[in-house]
């Protein structure tokens, strides 16, 4: 009976059934709303440490907007997850099935961006001066804008897809979508190429290898391993998605692929394995450059080297410039000094007291 029902519904749209076989198929009561209420709840932790951390960093002046991403990211998994329970229970409701593949294929997308604009902070730290050049900022905004173009189209595909039976409009629709899956595919892969390359530069095999303009907190080979990994485990997944699209199957005989396991480990559970990940690492002080437009400043150095110089330490670290202005200002207070102990030897000196002041205000001049 429940079949009958299915085939009406297929035939008075639109909306219209598909019909090749989906990742997950359709979703059951029995198997399908026991799982998305799990992950329902991790998605609801995870938004709401990531919540947190931001509000509480705000307060702080410590502005790191990949916390609110991420919370995003939570708030369109909690979407998805709730559309599919809705359509486990109203099975010929097309519009709802809509809803849960749009916001299935929409979450991941913020995963990708954060890992790439973490990996060009990473080969900004490897190369300072590129990391310093506008048509490198613009390079990135081209992409992120590319991106959300390419997401867009891809929603449009997939919902036009539900609205016709005209078959070569679909396979249009299908072959766009093969292609955004690649698109992607490839855009979650390409953090590690960024930093296995900034890493081997041929500028970097020169002696003495230049250490790394480093930023935020802990170890740099931390970093290191934490974006290669999450890079590493979003590729899988979006791999996973672009094969199994090149492999289309009728809906009544799915391939083992098509399975939920496969639907729910590659896509939920991935992501968020990801997103507890960052938030249990503190990629929020890992990541953080406390400089508007991505940490670059008007002098080209970081913002904890800014600040160390403006506290007047020039340590090691400090610009050569600002080591001279220091060693100048040093000379002239002694030389000043100097001039006054001459005074007082020809004009002759104060009291004891006066002497034992000036002993002792000397010592905070040169500190300064």
């Amino acid at each position: 009976m429940s079949s009958s029902n299915a085939a009406g519904a297929q035939m008075s749209g639109p909306p219209y059934q598909p019909q090749v076989a989906q990742l997950g198929g359709i979703p059951s009561n029995s198997v399908d709303t026991p799982i998305c209420a799990v992950f329902l709840l991790l998605f609801i932790i995870a938004g709401a440490i990531h919540m947190t951390v931001l509000q509480v960093n705000l307060k702080r002046g410590h502005k790191f907007i990949f916390s609110g991403l991420l919370f995003g990211l939570s708030m369109a998994r909690i979407v998805a997850l709730t559309m599919r329970i809705v359509w486990a229970n109203r099975l010929t409701n097309v519009n709802i099935a809509i809803a849960a593949n749009v916001f299935t294929n929409a979450g991941v997308i913020i995963l990708f961006v954060v890992d790439i604009l973490f990996a060009k902070r990473i080969v900004r730290g490897y190369h300072p001066s590129l990391g310093r050049q506008k048509w490198y900022d613009s390079l990135f905004n081209t992409l992120v804008f590319l991106i959300v173009a390419m997401l867009f189209s891809l929603i449009g595909c997939t919902v036009a897809g539900f609205f016709t039976l005209d078959t070569n409009k679909r396979l249009a629709f299908r072959d766009f979508q093969r292609f955004a899956s690649v698109f992607f595919a490839v855009l979650s892969f390409l953090p590690i190429p960024m930093v296995l390359l900034a890493m081997w530069w041929p500028s970097r095999l020169t002696t003495p290898t230049p250490k790394p303009e480093k930023f935020g907190t802990g170890k740099w080979r931390t970093k290191l391993l934490l974006l290669l990994s999450s890079s590493a485990i979003l590729t899988l997944g979006a791999a996973f998605r672009a094969g199994i699209s090149f492999m289309a199957r009728p809906k009544t005989d799915p391939a083992w692929f098509h399975s939920k396991a496969c639907y729910y480990c590659f896509i939920f559970l991935i992501e968020i394995i990801v997103s507890l990940t960052y938030a249990g690492t503190r990629f929020d002080k890992r990541f953080h450059i406390p400089l508007p437009m991505d940490g670059s400043s008007k002098s080209g150095v970081p913002r904890d080297e800014e600040q160390q110089l403006e506290n007047g330490g020039a340590g090691a670290d400090a610009l050569p410039g600002t080591v001279h202005r220091r060693s100048m200002s040093l000379a002239n207070i002694r030389s000043i000094e100097s001039r006054i102990t001459a005074e007082n030897d020809f004009f002759g000196s104060g009291d004891s007291e006066g002497e034992a002041e000036s002993e002792n205000t000397t010592p905070r001049k040169e500190s300064v």
